[in-house]
Protein backbone atom coordinates (compact mmCIF):
# COMPACT_ATOMS: atom_id res chain seq x y z
CA UNK A 1 0.00 0.00 0.00
CA UNK A 2 1.39 2.88 -1.28
CA UNK A 3 1.45 6.12 1.40
CA UNK A 4 -0.73 9.10 0.89
CA UNK A 5 0.45 11.95 -1.39
CA UNK A 6 1.26 14.74 1.01
CA UNK A 7 -0.46 18.08 -0.57
CA UNK A 8 -2.60 15.99 -3.38
CA UNK A 9 -4.84 18.63 -4.10
CA UNK A 10 -2.96 21.91 -3.35
CA UNK A 11 -4.14 24.22 -5.73
CA UNK A 12 -8.21 23.32 -6.00
CA UNK A 13 -10.14 20.97 -3.87
CA UNK A 14 -10.27 17.37 -5.08
CA UNK A 15 -13.49 16.26 -7.48
CA UNK A 16 -16.29 15.81 -5.97
CA UNK A 17 -16.58 11.73 -7.33
CA UNK A 18 -13.66 11.31 -5.30
CA UNK A 19 -15.44 10.76 -1.90
CA UNK A 20 -19.34 11.85 -2.69
CA UNK A 21 -21.70 9.09 -3.99
CA UNK A 22 -24.66 9.47 -5.70
CA UNK A 23 -27.64 11.37 -4.00
CA UNK A 24 -30.71 9.05 -3.43
CA UNK A 25 -28.88 5.44 -3.86
CA UNK A 26 -30.88 2.80 -2.07
CA UNK A 27 -29.24 0.38 1.20
CA UNK A 28 -29.01 -2.27 -0.88
CA UNK A 29 -27.26 0.03 -3.92
CA UNK A 30 -24.91 1.58 -1.12
CA UNK A 31 -23.88 -1.92 0.51
CA UNK A 32 -22.96 -3.24 -2.76
CA UNK A 33 -20.73 -0.78 -3.16
CA UNK A 34 -18.96 -1.26 -0.03
CA UNK A 35 -19.00 -5.26 -0.59
CA UNK A 36 -17.34 -4.54 -3.78
CA UNK A 37 -14.17 -1.80 -2.09
CA UNK A 38 -14.04 -4.29 0.37
CA UNK A 39 -13.55 -7.46 -1.81
CA UNK A 40 -16.96 -9.47 -0.46
CA UNK A 41 -19.14 -8.80 2.24
CA UNK A 42 -17.68 -11.26 4.38
CA UNK A 43 -14.68 -8.99 4.59
CA UNK A 44 -16.06 -6.30 5.90
CA UNK A 45 -16.40 -7.57 9.69
CA UNK A 46 -15.07 -5.97 13.06
CA UNK A 47 -14.61 -7.89 16.14
CA UNK A 48 -16.55 -6.37 18.89
CA UNK A 49 -15.75 -8.94 21.57
CA UNK A 50 -17.72 -11.62 23.26
CA UNK A 51 -17.64 -13.21 20.44
CA UNK A 52 -19.97 -10.41 18.25
CA UNK A 53 -19.44 -9.04 15.24
CA UNK A 54 -20.75 -6.37 12.84
CA UNK A 55 -20.22 -5.16 9.33
CA UNK A 56 -18.58 -2.17 8.78
CA UNK A 57 -18.58 0.69 6.42
CA UNK A 58 -16.00 3.24 4.87
CA UNK A 59 -17.01 6.58 5.17
CA UNK A 60 -15.51 9.09 3.29
CA UNK A 61 -14.74 13.05 4.58
CA UNK A 62 -13.88 16.01 3.33
CA UNK A 63 -11.40 18.61 4.77
CA UNK A 64 -12.19 21.74 3.11
CA UNK A 65 -9.57 23.59 4.54
CA UNK A 66 -7.07 21.27 3.83
CA UNK A 67 -8.46 19.78 1.09
CA UNK A 68 -7.72 16.49 1.74
CA UNK A 69 -9.95 13.19 2.02
CA UNK A 70 -10.33 11.37 5.13
CA UNK A 71 -11.38 7.70 5.40
CA UNK A 72 -13.44 6.37 9.06
CA UNK A 73 -14.64 2.86 9.35
CA UNK A 74 -17.82 3.13 10.87
CA UNK A 75 -19.83 0.06 12.28
CA UNK A 76 -22.75 -0.35 14.85
CA UNK A 77 -23.10 -1.59 18.34
CA UNK A 78 -26.32 -1.65 20.52
CA UNK A 79 -27.37 1.35 19.01
CA UNK A 80 -24.19 3.44 18.68
CA UNK A 81 -22.24 4.17 15.99
CA UNK A 82 -18.64 4.15 16.42
CA UNK A 83 -16.17 5.10 14.19
CA UNK A 84 -12.52 4.67 13.59
CA UNK A 85 -10.10 6.70 11.82
CA UNK A 86 -8.63 4.75 8.67
CA UNK A 87 -5.97 7.44 6.89
CA UNK A 88 -6.14 9.95 4.16
CA UNK A 89 -7.37 8.56 0.70
CA UNK A 90 -5.65 10.26 -2.47
CA UNK A 91 -7.48 9.07 -5.33
CA UNK A 92 -9.75 10.88 -7.94
CA UNK A 93 -12.40 8.66 -7.73
CA UNK A 94 -14.83 7.40 -4.44
CA UNK A 95 -14.83 3.79 -6.10
CA UNK A 96 -10.66 4.10 -5.52
CA UNK A 97 -10.62 5.39 -2.93
CA UNK A 98 -12.82 3.48 -0.65
CA UNK A 99 -11.08 0.61 -1.66
CA UNK A 100 -7.82 2.27 -0.79
CA UNK A 101 -9.24 2.72 2.37
CA UNK A 102 -10.28 -0.68 3.18
CA UNK A 103 -7.13 -1.72 2.15
CA UNK A 104 -5.48 0.41 4.54
CA UNK A 105 -7.91 -0.79 7.57
CA UNK A 106 -7.46 -4.38 6.44
CA UNK A 107 -3.35 -3.53 7.02
CA UNK A 108 -3.69 -1.39 10.41
CA UNK A 109 -5.58 -4.84 11.65
CA UNK A 110 -9.16 -3.64 12.33
CA UNK A 111 -10.80 -6.29 10.82
CA UNK A 112 -11.31 -9.45 11.53
CA UNK A 113 -12.91 -12.78 9.87
CA UNK A 114 -15.65 -14.01 11.80
CA UNK A 115 -15.73 -17.66 11.22
CA UNK A 116 -19.02 -19.90 10.35
CA UNK A 117 -20.87 -21.49 13.36
CA UNK A 118 -19.75 -24.87 14.61
CA UNK A 119 -22.27 -26.73 13.01
CA UNK A 120 -22.17 -24.80 9.70
CA UNK A 121 -21.94 -26.64 6.62
CA UNK A 122 -19.62 -23.74 5.08
CA UNK A 123 -16.14 -24.35 5.19
CA UNK A 124 -15.05 -20.39 5.11
CA UNK A 125 -17.32 -16.99 5.24
CA UNK A 126 -17.42 -16.50 2.00
CA UNK A 127 -18.72 -20.07 1.22
CA UNK A 128 -21.38 -19.14 3.85
CA UNK A 129 -22.07 -16.29 2.19
CA UNK A 130 -22.81 -18.13 -1.07
CA UNK A 131 -24.86 -20.63 1.04
CA UNK A 132 -27.45 -17.80 2.86
CA UNK A 133 -27.70 -16.79 -0.77
CA UNK A 134 -28.88 -19.65 -2.62
CA UNK A 135 -32.71 -18.73 -1.38
CA UNK A 136 -35.56 -21.38 -0.99
CA UNK A 137 -38.23 -19.69 -1.91
CA UNK A 138 -38.94 -16.33 -4.36
CA UNK A 139 -35.86 -16.03 -5.74
CA UNK A 140 -35.30 -14.04 -8.42
CA UNK A 141 -35.68 -16.49 -11.49
CA UNK A 142 -38.81 -18.01 -9.56
CA UNK A 143 -40.05 -14.06 -9.61
CA UNK A 144 -39.42 -13.33 -13.35
CA UNK A 145 -40.84 -16.91 -14.50
CA UNK A 146 -44.05 -16.24 -12.56
CA UNK A 147 -44.01 -12.62 -14.00
CA UNK A 148 -43.54 -13.72 -17.34
CA UNK A 149 -46.57 -16.19 -17.16
CA UNK A 150 -49.14 -14.09 -16.08
CA UNK A 151 -48.23 -11.34 -18.45
CA UNK A 152 -49.32 -13.87 -20.68
CA UNK A 153 -52.38 -14.22 -19.01
CA UNK A 154 -52.03 -17.71 -16.78
CA UNK A 155 -53.23 -18.36 -13.43
CA UNK A 156 -51.22 -20.53 -11.19
CA UNK A 157 -50.81 -21.26 -7.54
CA UNK A 158 -47.09 -20.45 -5.87
CA UNK A 159 -45.20 -22.93 -3.56
CA UNK A 160 -48.10 -25.66 -2.94
CA UNK A 161 -47.44 -29.70 -2.65
CA UNK A 162 -49.28 -30.83 -6.44
CA UNK A 163 -50.19 -34.18 -4.28
CA UNK A 164 -51.15 -33.19 -1.15
CA UNK A 165 -49.79 -36.66 0.49
CA UNK A 166 -46.70 -36.38 -1.26
CA UNK A 167 -44.30 -33.95 0.93
CA UNK A 168 -42.96 -32.33 -2.21
CA UNK A 169 -43.25 -28.60 -3.17
CA UNK A 170 -43.55 -27.35 -6.79
CA UNK A 171 -42.46 -23.85 -7.26
CA UNK A 172 -45.65 -23.23 -9.83
CA UNK A 173 -48.46 -25.02 -9.99
CA UNK A 174 -51.06 -25.17 -12.63
CA UNK A 175 -53.96 -27.89 -11.10
CA UNK A 176 -56.37 -27.96 -13.44
CA UNK A 177 -53.73 -28.69 -16.05
CA UNK A 178 -52.19 -30.63 -13.82
CA UNK A 179 -48.37 -29.30 -14.11
CA UNK A 180 -45.97 -28.48 -11.74
CA UNK A 181 -43.15 -26.38 -12.61
CA UNK A 182 -39.95 -26.62 -10.43
CA UNK A 183 -37.12 -23.65 -10.77
CA UNK A 184 -33.71 -25.38 -9.88
CA UNK A 185 -30.78 -23.08 -8.34
CA UNK A 186 -27.69 -24.62 -10.23
CA UNK A 187 -25.45 -25.15 -7.12
CA UNK A 188 -28.11 -27.16 -5.12
CA UNK A 189 -29.21 -29.01 -7.82
CA UNK A 190 -26.27 -29.82 -9.61
CA UNK A 191 -26.71 -28.23 -12.87
CA UNK A 192 -24.61 -30.40 -15.84
CA UNK A 193 -23.25 -26.90 -17.08
CA UNK A 194 -22.89 -25.09 -14.26
CA UNK A 195 -22.12 -27.11 -11.09
CA UNK A 196 -18.40 -27.47 -10.24
CA UNK A 197 -17.65 -29.85 -7.62
CA UNK A 198 -16.20 -28.19 -4.10
CA UNK A 199 -12.42 -29.07 -3.53
CA UNK A 200 -13.38 -28.63 0.57
CA UNK A 201 -15.63 -31.12 1.98
CA UNK A 202 -15.47 -32.48 -1.35
CA UNK A 203 -17.58 -36.05 -0.15
CA UNK A 204 -19.83 -34.01 2.00
CA UNK A 205 -20.58 -31.88 -1.28
CA UNK A 206 -20.82 -34.97 -3.35
CA UNK A 207 -23.12 -36.52 -1.54
CA UNK A 208 -25.35 -33.65 -0.78
CA UNK A 209 -25.86 -32.57 -4.20
CA UNK A 210 -26.26 -36.15 -5.28
CA UNK A 211 -29.19 -36.60 -2.73
CA UNK A 212 -30.90 -33.49 -3.92
CA UNK A 213 -30.68 -35.30 -7.09
CA UNK A 214 -32.12 -38.45 -6.70
CA UNK A 215 -34.92 -36.81 -4.90
CA UNK A 216 -35.73 -34.72 -8.12
CA UNK A 217 -36.09 -38.05 -10.14
CA UNK A 218 -37.81 -39.17 -7.50
CA UNK A 219 -40.52 -36.03 -7.73
CA UNK A 220 -40.69 -36.71 -11.09
CA UNK A 221 -41.75 -40.25 -11.44
CA UNK A 222 -44.06 -40.00 -8.53
CA UNK A 223 -46.09 -36.96 -10.54
CA UNK A 224 -45.62 -38.55 -13.55
CA UNK A 225 -46.75 -41.65 -11.57
CA UNK A 226 -49.78 -39.57 -10.74
CA UNK A 227 -50.93 -38.20 -13.95
CA UNK A 228 -49.26 -35.04 -13.34
CA UNK A 229 -46.73 -33.11 -16.27
CA UNK A 230 -43.32 -31.67 -14.87
CA UNK A 231 -41.06 -29.58 -16.32
CA UNK A 232 -37.92 -28.10 -14.85
CA UNK A 233 -36.06 -25.05 -15.03
CA UNK A 234 -32.79 -23.71 -15.01
CA UNK A 235 -31.99 -20.50 -12.74
CA UNK A 236 -29.74 -19.95 -16.02
CA UNK A 237 -32.15 -20.21 -18.62
CA UNK A 238 -33.45 -17.86 -20.47
CA UNK A 239 -36.85 -17.39 -18.77
CA UNK A 240 -38.65 -15.80 -21.31
CA UNK A 241 -38.35 -18.93 -23.65
CA UNK A 242 -39.03 -21.31 -20.57
CA UNK A 243 -42.24 -18.97 -19.81
CA UNK A 244 -43.16 -19.97 -23.78
CA UNK A 245 -42.23 -24.15 -22.97
CA UNK A 246 -44.67 -23.79 -20.17
CA UNK A 247 -47.83 -22.41 -22.43
CA UNK A 248 -47.02 -24.04 -25.46
CA UNK A 249 -47.55 -27.71 -23.24
CA UNK A 250 -50.65 -25.82 -20.85
CA UNK A 251 -52.44 -25.54 -24.71
CA UNK A 252 -51.44 -28.98 -26.10
CA UNK A 253 -52.33 -30.72 -22.65
CA UNK A 254 -55.61 -27.74 -23.02
CA UNK A 255 -56.43 -29.18 -26.75
CA UNK A 256 -56.20 -32.90 -25.13
CA UNK A 257 -58.28 -32.42 -22.40
CA UNK A 258 -60.99 -30.39 -25.21
CA UNK A 259 -60.67 -27.80 -23.34
CA UNK A 260 -58.81 -25.12 -22.18
CA UNK A 261 -56.82 -26.45 -19.93
CA UNK A 262 -54.63 -24.61 -17.77
CA UNK A 263 -55.80 -21.35 -19.37
CA UNK A 264 -58.31 -20.29 -17.54
CA UNK A 265 -57.97 -18.49 -14.82
CA UNK A 266 -57.16 -20.26 -11.31
CA UNK A 267 -56.27 -18.73 -8.17
CA UNK A 268 -52.84 -17.59 -8.10
CA UNK A 269 -49.87 -16.88 -5.53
Amino acid sequence: MTAPESGRWKEKPPPTKAWKGKQGRSRTILAAEQDRAAGGRDRRMVDLGDGRFARASIELKLLPRTRRIRAYLRWSDKGRSPAEYVGEVTNDTRTANLAQAWGMARVAGLLAEQRPPEDSWATSPAVRSVMQGNRGKDTKPEVRLRSLLHAEGLRYRVGIRPLPDLRRTADVVFPKARLAVFVDGCFWHGCPEHHRPSTKNSEFWREKIEGNRRRDAETDGLLRDAGWQVIRVWEHEDLAEAAERIRSLLLARGRAAGGGVGLQPEPTE
